[in-house]
């Protein structure tokens, strides 16, 4: 919250010096100084785990087989997103949907998601390697207080990162 306030602050005192003419001194890197953007929903996360990289727990497929048939008919012999009519493994999740209006991804099974989804992201490194657009610069110059922030986020969703 303080550093929040500390980024409101800085930003109407310059835009109060510059609109009487202050110029404030360039510096080397064009950044503001925040941490984890919110998601936007590109996709990439869900896009890049296709092709049967993703698993489900047993509880997961457990509940599936008992509360949610549309969900179940994806699973064979233990492997998640499989083609209910050829049993080949899908090339991406079928619950991933794209909104045409706004080209943003949602999942149509979000509460009833594998851990794998739930868990996601677990690391720092992991969002980098999969592109993810909620880095920011200063989180890779301050990697272990971003982990943190990430762990807190995700709080409701997994365990922290224990090598945080």
């Amino acid at each position: 919250m303080a550093l929040f306030i500390i980024i409101l602050l800085s930003n109407a005192a310059y835009n109060r010096n510059h609109l009487v003419g202050y110029h404030r001194p360039k510096c080397q890197y064009n950044y503001e100084i925040k941490q984890l953007k919110a998601c936007n929903q590109c996709g990439k996360c869900c896009l890049k785990y296709g092709q049967g990289a993703l698993a489900a727990t047993a509880n997961d497929i457990e509940m599936w087989a008992l509360f949610n048939p549309d969900i179940m008919q994806y699973v064979q012999n233990g492997k998640i997103w499989m083609d209910p009519k050829t049993g080949e493994q899908l090339q991406r999740c079928p619950f991933l949907v794209l909104e045409a209006e706004s080209q943003k991804y949602t999942c149509s099974i979000y509460h009833d998601r594998p851990e794998d989804c739930r868990h996601y992201p677990t690391h720092i490194i992991e969002m980098v390697r999969d592109e993810c657009e909620m880095i920011e610069l200063v989180d890779l110059e301050a990697p272990k207080k971003a982990q943190i922030q990430l762990d807190s986020l995700m709080k409701d969703s997994r365990p922290a990162y224990a090598k945080a």
